[in-house]
């Protein structure tokens, strides 16, 4: 659940990059329907944008995307999709392992819905068995009805979208329950996409284990990748 939804949105969002499933619920209900207003398409590419940008790592732009988006939502005088948004934007973060407070989302949380509540507590790593599995997205039930490891791994790599893959994996690694398997599929998820700043935190994860496990080849190997993206990241 990574962004506003297909429930209150409803675009052509696999034309670009995946959005995840908070951004679809934004959208959702306009296919085959009028024309979506002008405030969805724009709150929509705002956060479409966001996403691209910060997973990029481009900050800047990042957060002109996000404040367009927030614009836009804000003609419509709606706290529920304002509360969506600031969420949207935790789990984007998630999925480079920022796990910075959601504080603007959690001031509008008496506004969200049930189900974007119950999203926010998974995003913080709360017990499980308290939430409400079904008030999930769909991408992250089974991540949080595994029972072990290898049944993690298995519900993570099941995921098609590479944004919630990676945040299901980020907020597993938060919870101290993600095993070296689950950490390759991230930092393979983040290099296929070519998402540099997902890449550079996941890299600095198994830099820091195989240093940890001493694997001097391991973590020379990933020193040379993490300078490798840092020097595109230079040259922008």
């Amino acid at each position: 659940m990574t962004g506003i939804g297909n429930r209150g949105l409803g675009i052509g969002a696999r034309r670009r990059l995946a959005v995840p499933v908070l951004c679809a619920m934004l959208l959702a209900g306009c296919a085959g329907g009028p024309p979506p207003p002008d405030w969805k398409l724009n709150a929509h590419g705002g956060l479409e944008g966001y996403a691209r940008d910060y997973l990029n790592g481009d900050s800047r732009l990042a957060e002109l995307q996000f404040a367009r988006a927030k614009a836009e939502i804000a003609r419509t005088g709606r706290l529920d999709l304002d509360a969506r948004a600031e969420l949207y934007r935790c789990g984007v973060r998630a999925a480079a392992l920022d796990f910075s407070p959601c504080t603007a989302f959690e001031a509008l949380r008496p506004h969200a819905t049930p189900g974007d509540g119950v999203y926010a507590d998974f995003l913080e790593g709360r017990q499980w068995t308290e939430l409400d599995a079904k008030a999930l997205p769909a991408a992250y039930a089974g991540v949080a009805g595994a029972k072990d490891e290898a049944a993690r791994h298995t519900a993570v790599q099941a995921i098609q979208d590479p944004v919630s893959r990676l945040i299901a994996a980020g907020v597993l690694f938060r919870r101290g329950e993600l095993g070296p398997a689950g950490l390759a599929e991230a930092a393979r998820t983040a290099s296929d996409r070519g998402w540099r700043r997902p890449l550079l935190a996941w890299l600095k994860v198994l830099h820091s284990r195989a240093e940890r496990a001493g694997d001097g080849q391991a973590a020379a190997i990933f020193a040379q990748r993490i300078r490798l993206v840092e020097n595109s990241l230079k040259e922008k």
